[in-house]
């Protein structure tokens, strides 16, 4: 997938088109339990569609009436800084909890899950489910350090060890490399994945917050290649800050 069609594709989404619009729309999942992998515990593995809260703007992800913590530097900053510029835009991982508008699959071993992406570079999380423990001071990275664990029928993923490059989401809500995160994913049924994720890094946000977002399991596709470094035309005409987010409005362009 070339980058002028990514380009194109993404036209298609400011007009309310799919993401994947040259595809064929997939099938709902057929209803059915939760699986399970031969210990017991629950199978995760599946392709899963992307969830926009965690796209374009993070206050999307809070629940009803939350306001997000946000220190006055970093809403500064976010205020500031325009999509050209955005790490993601440039073929840079997204980071954590952000997602790119495309598939991804999970692949759950007995001793770690792989989250493999389609869009931006074909990058992996890996988080280890074998009871390790952090490293005491990890080199930071854009996805951090992960380790994983059951408790009943949730899956805690615990990161640390963040870089400070990437965005949050498309509005450039910042971080610095005091981030944690705490993920908890739940499969209910078989055809639907529920997320949780509380951020906690003091050194943009004055308290730790919590975002939510569910994925649909995608039954009757596969992950495409898509390389981003390839012919990259888009970022020269991205102008000014995308318009998808709450900042959009001047009466929210101040600290909440």
């Amino acid at each position: 997938m070339t980058r002028s069609l990514a380009l194109l594709v993404a036209i298609c989404s400011l007009l309310g088109g799919s993401l994947r619009a040259q595809e064929p729309a997939t099938r709902p999942p057929k209803p059915g339990p939760t699986p399970r992998t031969a210990d017991g515990k629950v199978d995760f593995s599946g392709i899963w569609s992307a969830d926009r809260r965690f796209i374009y703007d993070i206050n999307d992800a809070l629940k009803p009436g939350e306001q997000l913590p946000i220190q006055p530097w970093a809403l500064k900053v976010t205020l500031e800084r325009e999509s050209k510029d955005d790490p993601e835009a440039l073929c840079l991982p997204t980071g954590v909890p952000r997602q790119a508008p495309y598939p991804w699959r999970i692949l759950q071993t007995r001793t770690h899950i792989f989250f493999l992406f389609e869009g931006n570079i074909h990058s992996y999380r890996q988080i280890f489910i074998d009871g390790r423990s952090h490293p005491k001071d990890p080199d930071p990275t854009w996805y951090g350090h992960s380790v994983g664990r059951f408790e009943g029928d949730t899956l805690v993923i615990e990161t640390v060890g963040f870089n400070d490059k990437f965005w949050f989401d498309f509005a450039g809500h910042p971080h610095t490399e005091k981030l944690r995160t705490i993920e908890r994913y739940r499969r209910p049924e078989f055809g639907k994945l529920l997320y949780e994720v509380t951020i906690d890094d003091p050194g943009a946000y004055t308290r730790p917050f919590t975002l939510y977002g569910d994925h649909t399991y995608e039954s009757n596709t596969e992950l495409i290649e898509y390389i981003c470094n390839e012919n990259n035309q888009d970022v020269e005409h991205l102008v000014g800050k995308d318009p998808r987010n709450k900042y959009s409005k001047p009466s929210e362009r101040q600290q909440p």
